[in-house]
This record gives structure tokens, sequence and C-alpha cells, in this order.
């Protein structure tokens, strides 16, 4: 089963019912001064034109209703050809994607398909769309409207260097020290309820625009650097400028020489 021909399949009976309410509407404005003027001998003649019209669109509409009716819904979520299709249209519309079946990312955003409910899920938002394409369009056009958002990447560099100062207190770890951003990001976000506002895919992709806007100081002249890890599960996915996965796994902040 493909969306697409299920959307092609439909698209001559849309087109019909478009047609057939435009010529209603036309139809019920001629009605309207012919009752209002007493031009009774075109009113039934326009009358009758509605009645036919009022019948193709109703038959048009019947049509839609029994292909939509036969969409096996359960059956394109649970045989895998709603996610194929899905990252079919990633790489046609260049949306980066990793994961398998049912959860995937889409930086920043985590993606859920459930096949039992046939639902798809944009973090924790619910998106009430069966077509693959459409749902790709959704997740780049919010990718978009999250890169052009304004960053204060010192602000956020600055906040970081709080967090870490906590981190290495708490840690009983030396100045300068290599901490875990995993680390930084329970401090910043400490109660599950905060969390549920500022995910780690939040912190990830605020990390993404920090490692992307060339800033290298917080407000009070503090220099940090990014570190990778050879713990496993312990970088945090990233994108750089060029689209570009790169993965940060610590940071140590120190002053400069």
């Amino acid at each position: 089963m493909n969306y697409e021909d299920f959307y092609q399949e439909l698209q001559p009976q849309q087109k019909s019912v478009k047609d057939g309410l435009a010529s209603l509407q036309k139809l019920f404005k001629a009605v309207s001064r012919e009752l209002e003027g007493g031009d009774v001998k075109n009113l039934a003649k326009d009358l009758e034109a509605m009645a036919q019209s009022a019948a193709a669109v109703s038959e048009s509409v019947d049509a839609m209703r029994t292909a939509a009716d036969g969409f096996d819904a359960k059956g394109y979520f649970e045989s895998g050809e709603f996610a194929e299709q899905m990252l079919a249209a990633c790489a046609e519309k260049g949306v980066d994607v990793r994961g398998e079946f049912p959860v995937y990312e889409m930086f920043p955003y985590r993606v859920r398909l459930d096949a039992e409910n046939q639902d798809v899920y944009m973090d924790r938002r619910k998106v009430q769309c069966m077509r693959p394409g459409s749902f790709v369009e959704i997740v780049r056009s919010g990718q978009e409207k999250l890169n052009k958002a304004s960053f204060n990447a010192v602000a956020f560099a600055s906040e970081l260097a709080d967090a870490y100062d906590l981190a290495v207190l708490k840690l009983d770890r030396q100045k300068q020290s290599d901490i875990y951003l995993t680390s930084l990001y329970k401090i910043l976000a400490p109660m599950s309820r905060f969390r549920k506002d500022y995910d780690q895919q939040s912190f990830a992709f605020d990390l993404a625009r920090l490692y992307i806007s060339g800033i290298e100081e917080t407000k009070n002249g503090r220099k940090f650097q990014f570190g990778p890890s050879r713990v496993g599960g312990k970088g945090i996915r990233i994108l750089d400028m060029a689209g570009k996965e790169q993965f940060l796994a610590t940071i140590r902040f120190f002053e400069a020489e």
C-alpha cells in the first residue's frame, strides 16, 4: 500500500466535489436574485440545475467515503509501509533521520510510530497524519522554525558554566575536569516536571546551536571545550552546520591564559 496511490485515486472525486460546490454557489446566488426579483421561470430552471449539481456532489462524496472506509490504516502501519515511505520522504526532502521502527530521531525531534492505534508522535505531540510526505514536511517546517528562533549562545554557555561549577562540587572533581554533558543536563533540569518542558532532545538542540555558533567563551571570559567519550551511550548526538552528525559527551570550562 502506498498513500500516494490512495491520494491519486481520490483526486478525480475531489476535483468533482470542488467543481460541484463552485457550481452550487454560483447557482445559489442566481436563485437568490431570481427569488428576490420574482423571476419564477429562471428560478425553476436554476433550482433544477442545483438539484443535479447537488446529486453529483453527493455521488462524488460517497465515492470518496467508500475509498476512505476501505483504507486499511492498521495494515498500513503494521506492515511497515508507512515507515518505509516516511524514510523515503526524509531522503527526498533532505531530513536527517536515525533509528528504526518504531522510534526515530529527526533532530531535534523524537518520532514514534504507534502501529496499534495508527498514531504518529512528534516528541509528545500526536500528529494526525497518515501521509508520510506530509508528515516529513511538518518535521522539516518545525526544524526550520526552530533554527530561525532567536538563541543567545553566550547566555547559554554561561548557564552551562554555572551548571558545570555545581557538577564539579557535587562530583568532587578537580577544576577544569571534563564533565559529562548528561550530568549538566540533570542539574539544569533536576526534576521530572522540568524535563517535560525541557527534555534531553531540547538540550541537544541548544548544544548544537552553541556548537555551530562559533562562541568560545562565556560572558565572564571563561573558555570551554567539548570532548568525546569512550563510554557507550554517553555521547549526545547533534547535527553541525553542514548537517553532519557529531557526538558531544563532555565539556570543560577553563580560564583563558
